[in-house]
């Protein structure tokens, strides 16, 4: 029923040349005079009149803001506010909260909840309007960011140092964390969580620190500490960049580069990962001897006498290809 509901609701978003905003308001009457001008504005216009409603509409429709009403019967905006945002399908959702209550610990909360912004009511729609225009732009830039990271092979994720939760996550992080940890938002795997929470502090400096990296057979999967954005109370939350790295890609690569055949090329990875020769054998499926054999026509063509010689040549040659690399 739930995908169903999904697919008629693709077929009435038009993404391309419309953003979507969902205005929660239990008062119908409210919601006129709003739902006019941002109709007439150009966007896509869904409506919730409770917070059960308004959670449901969110998770099928992913809209690109949400215009929430603080004080409702039942769950009021600000409960609305903390579960969208605690869902990492939502999470990255702007939240303007709608409020006639203008006391300080009232807009405090608001924006504890997860507001980025705030309108009181009466409600002038031309200032919604530009609130929304504001925040609409940022949540797009970032949403253009992750996703040119994914096309590019990178991977991202947010996650807070406070509470370790996964904020938010792209399509190929979901499946790169699922695949090496099991894992998937909320939960920041803890080998990842650890590394982090190590580290925040160089973060915090400007020094880049070091590298997480976890292996899976043939392939290995890097963590890079990027940025810290949104509130740095607590740690604040941190942008990791994500990449798998292959050792068939590796491999084919130097294969190209040195005009080695596909056992020597496998040879000479091994090599620069420093294993021996029998370790070499047991992981090509050779003996020793033929091992050797391969090394010989390595060296004789990359010109070189050593097994060091080979290995140093082969790794420069690799960080030119695939700068995050590590032998």
């Amino acid at each position: 029923m739930t995908n169903n509901t999904n697919k008629a609701l693709d077929r009435t978003l038009d993404r391309a040349n419309s953003d979507v905003v969902l205005i929660v308001d239990d008062v119908p009457d409210n919601l006129a005079v709003l739902h006019d001008a941002l109709d007439e504005s150009g966007y896509t216009v869904l409506v919730a009149l409770s917070g059960t409603a308004a959670l449901q509409r969110a998770a099928q429709a992913l809209p690109d803001v949400v215009l929430l009403d603080a004080m409702m019967p039942g769950m009021d905006g600000f409960e609305v506010a903390r579960q969208l945002k605690a869902d990492p399908q939502t999470a990255h959702i702007p939240i303007i909260f709608m409020t006639g209550l203008t006391e300080t610990e009232h807009l405090v909360a608001a924006l504890e909840a997860g507001g980025v912004d705030y309108v009181t009511k009466p409600i002038k729609p031309k200032e919604v309007l530009a609130r929304m225009a504001v925040h609409l732009q940022g949540a797009r830039e970032k949403r253009q960011t992750r996703n040119a990271l994914d096309a590019f092979g990178y991977a991202s994720i947010t996650v807070r140092v406070s509470d370790g939760r996964l904020m938010w996550q792209t399509s190929l992080a979901r499946e790169l964390l699922m695949r090496y940890y099991g894992t998937d938002a909320p939960t920041t795997p803890i080998p990842v969580l650890t590394w982090l929470r190590r580290h925040v502090a160089k973060g915090l400096s400007g020094v880049e620190p070091p590298r997480l990296s976890i292996e899976a057979g043939p392939k290995r999967l890097g963590f890079r500490l990027h940025q810290q954005i949104g509130d740095s109370e607590g740690g604040g939350d941190w942008l990791i960049i994500m990449q798998e790295v292959s050792d068939e890609s590796v491999i084919e690569a130097m294969g190209l580069c040195f005009k080695l055949t596909p056992k020597e090329a496998e040879v000479l990875y091994w090599v620069v990962k420093g294993k021996i020769n029998r370790d070499i054998g047991d992981i090509v499926g050779s003996s020793p001897m033929t091992v050797k054999k391969h090394l010989e026509h390595v060296f004789a063509k990359l010109g070189v006498e050593t097994r060091t010689a080979a290995a140093a040549m082969a790794m420069r040659r690799i960080r030119q290809l695939q700068p995050q690399f590590e032998g």
